[in-house]
């Protein structure tokens, strides 16, 4: 049964996601937060198509602590699931991501609409320079910027490298840092074509002050309420 209600969804998404793209293209015209609020149809309608056919939902634990101004977003990343729910859970949001994923049809182009902080994750130092400078222009522009710092999809029950790129911006802004824990991994794996029935639990910590803290022991920080809320989340 999860066998075909996981492909049931999986033919839904992608249909949708050739028309929606489509449709969507031309609001590239349009300011960036209004064309923001049209792109998250996409995610929201998929997150209802993911509870309709596959039986997965989610609750939230923490939305006390988001944040009135736009703040950094650091996000565990076990999933696809938390590239939809972010969307919905928090205010209008720009991500940081690689570059490559803008090039992938219909879902890279309706990406590319949404205002994405693009890196080339080779530059190196350079990357960290564009992502300051963009970083603070969407966050001028009233934009919640998300970040996963370990990168790439981790599995759960593992811990990746939280890199510093997170940790950077906020500090470089003296924005507020926000953590993210879930366990969405436990539904919907990585790369996995399953999709379990069941409530995913995501947790929102409270915001960090950055002012006064450099990038590694604000990374350092993030990652251990992270880590900690993790191994807190089956109780909960």
């Amino acid at each position: 049964m999860i066998v075909i209600r996981s492909l049931i969804y999986t033919i839904g998404m992608w249909l949708f996601t050739i028309v929606f793209t489509t449709a969507i293209l031309p609001t590239i015209i349009l300011p960036r937060r209004l064309r923001y609020i049209l792109i998250t149809g996409w995610a929201r309608s998929m997150l209802w198509w993911l509870r309709v056919s596959c039986g997965l939902s989610y609750r939230v634990i923490g939305r006390e602590n988001i944040p009135q101004q736009p703040s950094i977003l650091l996000c565990k990343h076990q999933s696809a699931w938390e590239t939809l729910a972010l969307q919905q859970i928090f205010p209008p949001q720009v991500w940081v991501l690689k570059r490559e994923l803008l090039w992938i049809p219909f879902f890279g182009w309706g990406l590319a609409l949404a205002s994405p902080i693009a890196i080339n994750r080779a530059a190196g130092r350079e990357a960290l320079k564009q992502l300051v400078s963009k970083g603070k222009e969407r966050l001028q522009q009233g934009f919640f910027v998300v970040i996963f710092p370990e990168g790439t999809r981790i599995a759960p029950g593992s811990r990746g490298k939280y890199h510093i790129g997170g940790a950077w911006l906020a500090t470089h802004t003296k924005s507020l840092a926000v953590p993210i824990a879930h366990n969405a991994g436990e539904y919907w794996g990585k790369n996995s074509f399953l999709k379990r029935p069941g409530t995913i639990t995501l947790s929102i910590g409270q915001p960090i002050d950055t002012t006064k803290l450099k990038p590694d022991a604000l990374n350092q920080q993030v990652e251990a309420w992270i880590e900690q809320e993790m191994l807190r989340l089956p109780q909960l």
